[in-house]
């Protein structure tokens, strides 16, 4: 079955080619050019909105394994006075912020960064402990730089230098890393495009 040609619209694949585009889209009929509208970019204040629930979240899933490394820590150490690692702190540091990458992991991959999917699980959570050591030295660099190149090491100096100032970078830092390198699926959004 053969379609009718419009009168004054058709043209044969050689015309086609010799239009230029303002006399291929004269020749498009509108109710096709209508029909198909171009991607609209998101406004620069639903981004910014998005951005800070985004932020947001993060910070909220941060909060929960600071308290989370806390716990475990003091659970560890104190638990009944003297704790089943009170002669051992730093390994009971070590299980403690294990336990807390494991959560803040499955916090920022199921809420902070939800929209983006991955294929390669064992990748994102390699890389993401991968930045929260490179993270952990960043906050012990700041700590040190105070202690030993500026040689202050009151209580004050140490929580200002590695718990307020180190706390800062290695969040900033962290958020960088997990957008950027961990969490890099598909977006739900460009797959609804």
């Amino acid at each position: 079955m053969s379609v009718p040609e419009r009168s004054g619209s058709a043209s044969t694949p050689a015309q086609s080619a010799a239009m230029t585009p303002a006399q291929s889209a004269a020749s498009t009929p509108a109710s096709s050019a209508a029909s198909t509208p171009p991607p609209v970019a998101p406004s620069l204040i639903s981004r910014l909105i998005a951005g800070l629930r985004q932020g947001a979240a993060f910070l909220v899933v941060g909060a929960i394994g600071f308290l989370v490394d806390a716990g475990t820590y003091n659970l560890l150490v104190f638990w009944g006075g003297e704790g089943v690692l009170y002669h051992a702190p730093l390994q009971a540091k070590i299980i403690a912020i294990a336990v807390a990458t494991v959560v803040t992991y499955f916090g920022n991959k199921w809420w902070t960064f939800s929209h983006k999917q991955t294929d390669n699980p064992g990748r994102e959570y390699l890389l993401y402990a991968v930045f929260n050591v490179v993270a952990i030295g960043l906050q012990l660099g700041c700590l040190g730089f105070s202690r030993y190149v500026l040689d202050l090491s009151t209580p004050l100096s140490d929580n200002i230098s590695g718990t307020l100032i180190g706390q800062i970078v290695a969040v900033v830092f962290r958020y960088w890393a997990y957008d950027k390198f961990v969490f890099t699926g598909k977006s739900e959004k460009s797959d609804m495009a």
